[in-house]
């Protein structure tokens, strides 16, 4: 998103933009879009609740910037057969990046001051990637990676959208100045309806085989810059009568809000549903190709509505931060660390002064400062200057970082003598006078990571899923003939590794370990995890997994198989219209069966109380002193679970449930902080270190 390129000028506007309001062809409907699509964004962010489809903003953004951009290169290929390159480039520059630079460089600084230290790798590396615009494609390769997408989101999340601006800004020219070359204009306008095609043909597919990456990636978007370009091209033919313009008009405007009222995160987004926003913009834009007022040109050449268009690249860079940041500078004023509603509007008002702010300071003065708009040299110098100083403070953010880790990795070991240490505090006998008290650690770094792996053990290739690496085998024996034992599931029974590696440590075990995230470890067919939807082949893939391991388990006959995940947030298919349970009743106990059958005993692992549903993941860090203010009501903190229900109501033989919730509620709540150690890593999985202190009644349990 962006106001990049000025509303088209008339002879006599100043060049670089200013003035603009005094020329003939400046387009109020059209800044009012800008503020409409940036309102959208906003309001979606503060309150996602209310407009859950609000990022269909980010796409009214795509295609206004399509229309200006081609509409200012094809006057400049008119009237002298050439773009100008550097020229070009170097306004890009010098209308974007200042702003840009400035909210990068101060996110990276309040980082530091305001985040958890273990957020600071995630900024830092964001925020290079941001400052050099390819955030995009860090976020479409994060958005794949499962370990990666409990991860809290960082500070400048939201320029990816610039990342693909940007990436469509460096191609667009000498793609467009190509087909100028190769022939007329209607070839052009062939050319570009042909890109627009493809570009929507592998958005509509690449959001069906790979939805979360599909989001972000600029293929995928570049036909709907297509859209906002092909009205550019054909501006002349597509002047419609006043009553034909009224109701495009009206068309355009109603299916922009609609989409942004009706879409939610369940919407297979981009894809084909995008058209509607995108549409809808173009139909706006086109009606506005007719001189003239319109039906709504009272409201949208209202001075609000254009003082929010005026300033909607500066609010897009700046709301998010503020709101991310809030939480954090505010500490203890906020009730159980969470915004209400006061407070967001707050929030609000300080996005739009610091957005007139960055507008009026920043943004014009860039644009405008003699240096820079008489040598294009100097404005890369700037540009590339700008870029080493966010690099420079990422660097030294990563650098802090390191330094941190050590800390509280001494720190976490000071604690581990004490028998009220994590779980030992919910041992009656071990008399622990205050089990609820603050935590010697409460940011979650790499000393608290549940999926780090003991140094017996060692990954193997053999049953990976795709390229993801599933299997692990941990040898304890010491050479003796061992005890097999297997852990499988999802994540959420690979965050009970570190208490079992205590177990098999002390026990001499080999135990082996498989683990694919988001994958319920049963014969059923996921279709949502965590609200999201379940790409198809992400589901096969689940499906033949688990299917090749209840085997390779059962042939290995071990004497005792651990399981578990996430029930109650991977949803599975209800083609035969039955509840959750009862689906995953019917999944379960035919591969229960085979691994009794092969001489194992099936002990089920129930899954501990939700976090981030029911608490903000930042409750603790934000309340360092009182984690009493975190606690959950029991009802609410540990709902049923279909996983549980069934290990508890079976009538195979050997299997037995194991469930540790007195160990993370007392009759009436559910706790954050146990025996001064964060029970939590992330929005839903146990601290490795507090899964550690659970070792001794993980073995009481097991028998």
């Amino acid at each position: 998103m962006s106001t990049t390129v000025e509303s088209r000028p008339e002879h006599g506007s100043r060049p670089d933009g200013h003035g603009q309001r005094k020329a003939r062809g400046f387009r109020t409907d059209v800044q009012a879009l800008r503020a409409i699509a940036v309102l959208a964004v906003v309001v979606n962010h503060f309150w996602p609740g209310s407009l859950t489809g609000g990022y269909v903003g980010v796409d009214v953004f795509f295609v206004i910037s399509g229309f200006l951009i081609t509409s200012h290169l094809d006057r400049e290929i008119l009237r002298t057969g050439r773009v100008r390159l550097g020229r070009f480039y170097a306004r890009r520059v010098r209308r974007l990046l200042p702003a840009a630079l400035l909210v990068l460089a101060l996110s990276v600084v309040m980082a530091y001051f305001l985040l958890p230290y273990p957020r600071w790798t995630a900024n830092a590396w964001e925020s290079f990637s941001a400052a050099s615009y390819w955030e995009n494609w860090l976020l479409a390769g994060k958005s794949v990676n499962y370990s990666a997408q409990n991860e809290a989101a960082s500070l400048v999340q939201h320029y990816w959208s610039l990342s693909v601006e940007e990436q469509f800004y460096l191609f667009w020219p000498l793609l467009l100045m190509g087909m100028f070359k190769l022939g007329r204009r209607r070839r052009v306008m062939a050319g570009v309806a042909v890109l627009g095609a493809l570009s929507l043909g592998l958005s509509v597919h690449y959001t069906i085989v790979s939805p979360s990456a599909a989001y972000f990636i600029t293929p995928v978007r570049v036909w709907e810059f297509a859209i906002g370009a092909g009205i550019a091209l054909a501006a002349t033919r597509l002047v419609l009568p006043r009553l034909a313009a009224e109701l495009a008009a009206f068309t355009g405007l109603a299916l922009i809000v609609a989409t942004a009222f009706v879409y939610d995160h369940h919407t297979p987004f981009p894809g084909y549903l995008a058209l509607l926003p995108a549409a809808g913009t173009g139909l706006v834009i086109m009606s506005g190709l007719r001189p003239g007022r319109q039906w709504h040109t009272p409201v949208t050449a209202s001075r609000p509505v254009q003082f929010v268009g005026d300033i909607s690249y500066s609010l897009y860079l700046w709301h998010w931060p503020v709101l991310l940041l809030a939480p954090f500078a505010l500490g203890g004023l906020l009730e159980g660390g969470k915004l209400t509603t006061p407070w967001l509007f707050g929030l609000l008002a300080v996005s739009l002064v610091l957005a007139w702010l960055s507008k009026v300071l920043v943004e014009d003065r860039g644009m405008a400062w003699g240096p820079l708009t008489r040598s294009t040299r100097l404005t890369f110098a700037g540009m590339v200057a700008g870029i080493a100083v966010v690099a420079v403070l990422a660097t030294g953010l990563q650098w802090t970082y390191g330094r941190h880790v050590a800390q509280a990795e001494r720190d976490v070991a000071a604690g581990l003598t004490s028998p009220c240490h994590g779980a030992g505090a919910m041992i009656g006998t071990n008399g622990c006078p205050t089990p609820f008290g603050p935590a010697r650690v409460t940011a979650m770094g790499p000393a608290n990571e549940y999926w780090r792996l003991a140094p017996e053990c060692r990954q193997i290739q053999d049953y990976n899923a795709g390229d993801k690496h599933t299997t692990s085998i941990c040898d304890f024996s010491g050479g003796a003939p061992a005890r097999k034992v297997w852990l499988v599931g999802d994540s959420h029974a690979q965050q009970w590794q570190s208490s079992l590696f205590e177990l098999a440590r002390a026990s001499k075990w080999q135990l082996k370990l498989a683990f694919l995230g988001g994958c319920p470890f049963a014969d059923v067919r996921t279709s949502e995890f965590r609200g999201k939807p379940i790409a198809s082949h992400e589901a096969d893939r689940c499906a033949n997994w688990t299917r090749r391991m209840t085997d390779v388990i059962a042939d290995d006959r071990p004497s005792l198989v651990l399981t578990s995940f996430f029930a109650r947030k991977e949803v599975v298919e209800d083609r035969a219209r039955r509840g959750q349970t009862e689906q995953y009743r019917a999944g379960l106990e035919p591969r229960w069966r085979k691994w009794t059958d092969a001489g194992a005993r099936v002990v089920v692992l129930a899954d501990p109380p939700l976090n981030s549903d029911v608490r903000s993941p930042d409750c603790v860090t934000l309340n360092p002193s009182d984690p009493l203010a975190c606690a959950i009501p029991r009802e609410t903190a540990h709902p049923a679970d279909p996983l549980v229900e069934v290990a508890r109501t079976t009538t195979v033989p050997g299997v037995s449930l194991v469930d540790l919730s007195e160990y993370f509620c007392d009759p009436r709540q559910c706790y954050s902080v146990i025996g001064n150690v964060v029970v939590y890593y992330d929005a839903d999985h146990v601290n490795g270190e507090y899964s550690r202190s659970l070792a001794p009644v993980v073995e009481k349990a097991l028998g």
